[in-house]
């Protein structure tokens, strides 16, 4: 909490878990998220699941500005987890709160011929879709990195999805601009705001966060979630991080493409 605080953000989104110990002494300093379901990481072999820990009642009473949730599109579990989301969704805005969605891929078919489509325009801009779809305000979705799931997946007997050649041809490019500017088109053409995940930590950390930073608001979007490569590190590096992308969303003279 006294990271993000130091560091600048806007909002700090965790699990009840954390927000229950610390939500009375910070609630009125930074603006809190419950992210209301997570993985549990026991079952054996992992169950690559989403679990509801948390109520929206509870972000509420702890006065959260907006609820949290992933949905693993995709998966065998996706259409029960649409399920809850979009029920907790619809609670948490007649209660006055935001929405935050987590629209991640997560199938072992996505990967196809030695290429993993898992962060591929097409695929998650779909995910996005579907995201907006159940009132999600906010979509956060990993960095586009290819394209070509939906054909890719459609090669042989396979019949997949729908989708139209011309996504590739005419809406997108091979261009990372290009490939995030296909995810905040699927966000109803940006009026859900599209955040891009800040991605695992590593050795150059800072130069990939002003690098997504940089892509993500020229695509046109709004801001990245910056998790681990943040907080894995001492309190000045990470500060230090978080400023970095600030100063690309301030930064006039990095504007849409």
């Amino acid at each position: 909490m006294q990271l993000a605080i130091d560091g600048g953000c806007n909002a700090v989104a965790t699990t009840y878990g954390v927000l229950g110990m610390v939500a009375r002494r910070y609630a009125h300093k930074i603006p809190l998220v419950l992210k209301l379901n997570h993985n549990e990481l026991l079952t054996f072999p992992n169950a690559f699941d989403q679990v509801m820990f948390a109520q929206v009642e509870q972000a509420y009473e702890m006065g959260c500005v907006a609820v949290g949730a992933t949905i693993y599109f995709g998966s065998p579990e996706s259409t029960r987890q649409l399920q809850e989301v979009s029920q907790a969704f619809a609670l948490a805005h007649d209660l006055g709160m935001g929405t935050i969605l987590w629209c991640y891929l997560r199938n072992n078919a996505f990967k196809k011929g030695g290429v993993d489509y898992h962060a591929s325009a097409d695929l998650t801009g779909q995910a996005n879709h579907l995201g907006v779809t159940i009132q999600a305000d906010i979509i956060k979705q990993k960095l586009a990195e290819n394209n070509g799931g939906f054909q890719a997946l459609n090669m042989g007997d396979s019949s997949y999805g729908k989708f139209d050649k011309r996504i590739y041809n005419e809406l997108s490019s091979d261009h990372p601009i290009d490939l995030v500017r296909y995810q905040v088109a699927n966000c109803y053409m940006g009026r859900a705001g599209l955040i891009n995940s800040g991605g695992a930590s590593g050795s150059d950390d800072l130069q990939q966060a002003v690098r997504t930073a940089v892509i993500n608001k020229r695509a046109g979007g709004m801001g990245l979630i910056s998790g681990r490569k943040a907080f894995q590190k001492p309190r000045a590096e990470g500060v230090a991080l978080l400023n970095a992308i600030q100063d690309v969303y301030l930064c006039p003279e990095v504007t849409v493409a």
